[in-house]
């Protein structure tokens, strides 16, 4: 369902009235980071973690914070924004924060701007889903290991195109690869394995984005006391696997059945989501 009313820059208009400036870096160069965050009951999970990776990637894109920019405030303006679209009970937010005006080397500033939209969830999402996912791998395209890999930046052509492929070859989502052929991520997903009952996820080094869900997972299943390993995903790997999920923020934990025509159980990745989302 499309928002009512977005926020930019902390000011609230009509969604179909809203402009950003023309030249924006974020429009020409992908100059931002975002974050996706669920709203429940008017809360936001896992918010630490959401403004812990926010603010660490502010600093590596050389944003200049002014005093007032702070978690607090973000948050505010979330609900604030929320609450005026009528969505507090459950919705997804995108926060997006960018460069303004300017070009490369010309930008006007370096304090950033951002936008806040919302939609509203329906209950289901939420859910371990009763059908498996049916995954495959994208071809042609690589993602970047380097020092921006890890951040949730405004630059995403790598995951349009892996979804664009999924989209045709009518699989759930795409895995995508690194320079190396090691499996990081899917599109809107971190990935994470099971084999003998040791959970596996591939290193952020790999070059996945360091998801606020597979943190919060890696510590809960820690604090159970299960083995978790952080470990590179060849496609030989993946065919050794007992169970598959995929983790975000927003769709928790999903469960794969089929990646590049291997089947899966789920027996324990069950066991796991009713365990920690119970």
């Amino acid at each position: 369902m499309k928002p009512n009313y977005i926020n930019i820059n902390g000011h609230i208009t009509d969604a179909d009235l809203a402009q950003v400036s023309h030249d924006n870096r974020a429009f020409r160069y992908g100059y931002g980071l975002f974050e996706t965050m669920l709203i429940q009951d008017g809360q936001i999970p896992y918010a630490t973690l959401h403004w812990q990776r926010l603010f660490r990637g502010l600093e590596r894109l050389f944003f200049t914070l002014p005093p007032h920019f702070t978690t607090e405030y973000l948050a505010e303006e979330i609900v604030r924004t929320v609450k005026k679209n009528k969505c507090e009970k459950l919705c997804r937010v995108r926060l997006q924060v960018f460069a303004g005006s300017g070009g490369l080397y010309d930008g006007k500033s370096q304090i950033p701007e951002f936008l806040i939209d919302c939609f509203e969830l329906q209950p289901h999402v939420l859910k371990l889903n009763e059908n498996g996912l049916d995954v495959g791998i994208a071809s042609e395209i690589v993602k970047n290991n380097d020092s921006l890999s890890n951040l949730k930046t405004s630059n995403a052509l790598v995951y349009v195109i892996a979804a664009q492929q999924a989209k045709h070859k009518k699989w759930n989502d795409a895995l995508i690869c690194n320079a190396a052929d090691n499996i990081v991520e899917s599109t809107i997903s971190n990935i994470f394995w099971v084999k003998n009952e040791k959970v596996y996820t591939p290193p952020l080094s790999d070059g996945c984005v360091a998801g606020v869900m597979r943190q919060f997972i890696i510590n809960r299943l820690l604090t159970q006391k299960t083995i978790v390993i952080e470990k590179s995903l060849s496609a030989s790997e993946l065919g050794n696997a007992d169970e598959l999920f995929l983790t975000n923020a927003i769709r928790r934990l999903k469960w794969v059945k089929s990646a590049t025509n291997i089947d899966f159980r789920h027996d324990f990745t069950r066991h796991l989501y009713f365990e920690i989302f119970k």
